[in-house]
């Protein structure tokens, strides 16, 4: 499995950025390569399942998103399955009156569509990705 660890300090309340991330709708707005989120359904013990579309090295994915952990305003862990299997762990601070928030992710590259050769390529993708949704999600928020 490849990993990527992406940290931002953005300069607004955990509260808010913490609501903007678990709104699943909203990722469509920061994730360049995610086409689109859909069949949104809350879970009763916080956040949402939801069904995806994403777009890696020209070819579109689709996946589910499954809430594991749900800690308000501190850590949300899920896992997705389909086109891209992976887990994020995403984890919320108050720093210096705004939010560090931290990314980490595992995932497979799903060689048998992009072929070994594309999988250290596609990983160094994956790095700017994420690099962009915390960038996006900070300038979101600071505005």
């Amino acid at each position: 499995m490849a990993k990527v660890k992406k940290t931002v300090l953005v300069q607004a309340p955990v509260s808010k950025v913490f609501e903007f991330m678990n709104t699943p709708g909203k990722l469509v707005e920061i994730w360049p390569s995610m086409v689109e989120v859909s069949e949104v359904q809350p879970q009763p013990s916080g956040g949402s399942n939801f069904h995806w579309k994403y777009k890696m090295a020209g070819m579109l994915f689709e996946g589910d998103t499954t809430v594991k952990e749900f800690v308000p305003e501190k850590r949300v862990v899920t896992t997705n399955s389909g086109g891209i299997p992976s887990t994020f762990v995403w984890t919320y601070q108050a720093e210096d009156g705004g939010t560090r928030l931290t990314m980490e992710a595992e995932y497979t590259v799903p060689i048998k569509v992009l072929g070994k050769l594309a999988e250290p390529v596609v990983a160094k993708m994956n790095e700017h990705e994420a690099e962009t949704v915390l960038a996006n999600l900070k300038t979101e928020m600071e505005a």
